[in-house]
């Protein structure tokens, strides 16, 4: 939120009780929010070593082929949920693309753009922000493709 206020994006903060992570679909059913429009941050790790961002709605699941191609890799693998918070400095369930430990390349799932403002993580169990994708694309740096099958 700290980059967020930085960098003047206006948004908003949802807290929430979560005694156990499930996945992000149980949170959203919990809280009677929209599939389509809130997303989860995948990490995955390329065929170079190099480590790539993935944003997509949480109902959906990242194409390995297409989250590849989009970040110019032969191939990409789902991070290990052990190495997160290594990699990222976040926990499983409350990884956000924003404020990462590094600024990985990004991609954000095209749909999000279908939205005037989508549901992501706050980078901590029970927290969410609510903020436009063009702006999120812009703190992050990120590029949009179609990385869901």
């Amino acid at each position: 939120m700290r980059i967020l206020d930085k960098n003047k994006i206006p948004y908003k903060v949802n807290y929430y009780e979560c005694e156990e992570f499930i996945d992000g679909v149980h949170i959203a059913n919990m809280l009677s929010q929209p599939l389509d429009s809130t997303f989860k941050t995948l990490v995955t790790k390329g065929k170079s070593g190099e480590h790539f961002v993935f944003v997509i709605p949480i109902s959906k699941e990242l194409s390995l082929k297409a989250a590849a191609k989009a970040v110019g890799e032969k191939s990409v693998e789902m991070l290990h949920v052990k190495d997160i918070r290594a990699v990222t400095g976040y926990i499983r369930g409350g990884c956000t693309s924003v404020g990462m430990k590094k600024q990985f390349m990004t991609v954000i799932d095209s749909s999000a753009l279908n939205f005037d403002e989508i549901i992501i993580s706050g980078g901590a169990l029970g927290t969410q922000i609510f903020l436009s994708p063009l702006d999120l694309i812009k703190v992050t740096n990120a590029k949009t493709e179609s990385i869901t099958l």
